[in-house]
């Protein structure tokens, strides 16, 4: 018996394929501190705006003092809405949940910067907004003071008040079910982030000018016409 022929070829190899690098979109990267620090700034700021729409468009009633120990009266007669009350919380509401629908949006849209990171980022900026709005209401809604509820005639505006402590929590809600439902839609893992760490695709070489090989007569091999 004898031994295998070492000329003949051995068994193929199976291909490998080339790994493939997944993508940091669900983790994001320490690149996007500042993008998300920038982000919770921006929408404090915005916080400001919508103190001032919620102070302009919410309603709010007018009595006037007809006592000195703080009868009162409403302006024009009439008998006040009891639900004049709720329409602070519901303009506050919409204010905010409009806010954090445009801010969801925004950071989505923001390709480089998807993940983890960014939805932190919106969820504390929209945070930072909501206290920032009620505070500004808070502040240029006060209620009149006593001066002016012992004085007969002075004409009184109500109060702007947020009743509902839990409407902080629409804006930020908001924003994060945005990221949600997008990175849902989606469906990929890293979320259509670029990798920067990715190769370039590779680009064929063109045709260039060259040696064309042409076939000689009583010889093997093609030969190279210069």
């Amino acid at each position: 018996m004898t031994g295998p022929d070492p000329q003949l070829p051995g068994p193929a190899e199976p291909a490998r394929l080339p790994a493939v690098r997944t993508g940091s979109g669900l983790r994001g990267s320490r690149s996007d501190l500042p993008a998300a620090v920038l982000t919770v700034a921006v929408l404090a700021v915005l916080g400001f705006g919508v103190g001032l729409l919620w102070v302009w468009l919410a309603p709010r009633a007018q009595f006037t003092v007809t006592s000195a120990d703080g009868g009162l009266e409403v302006t024009g007669g009439g008998l006040v809405d009891p639900e004049l009350f709720m329409g602070d919380d519901g303009v506050y509401v919409l204010l905010m949940a409009g806010l954090g629908l445009l801010a969801g949006l925004a950071v989505w849209f923001r390709t480089a910067r998807r993940g983890v990171v960014a939805l932190l980022g919106v969820a504390l900026g929209m945070l930072a907004a909501s206290l920032t709005a009620w505070q500004v209401g808070d502040l240029l809604g006060k209620a009149p003071s006593a001066t002016e509820l012992s004085t007969v005639g002075t004409v009184v505006t109500t109060a702007l008040d947020l009743n509902m402590v839990a409407a902080l929590a629409v804006g930020p809600f908001v924003a994060v079910l945005v990221q949600v439902v997008a990175a849902v839609l989606a469906h990929r893992d890293d979320l259509g982030r670029p990798d920067p760490a990715a190769p370039p695709p590779a680009v064929p070489p063109s045709a260039g000018p060259g040696p064309v090989p042409v076939p000689s007569p009583g010889r093997t091999g093609p030969t190279v016409q210069e």
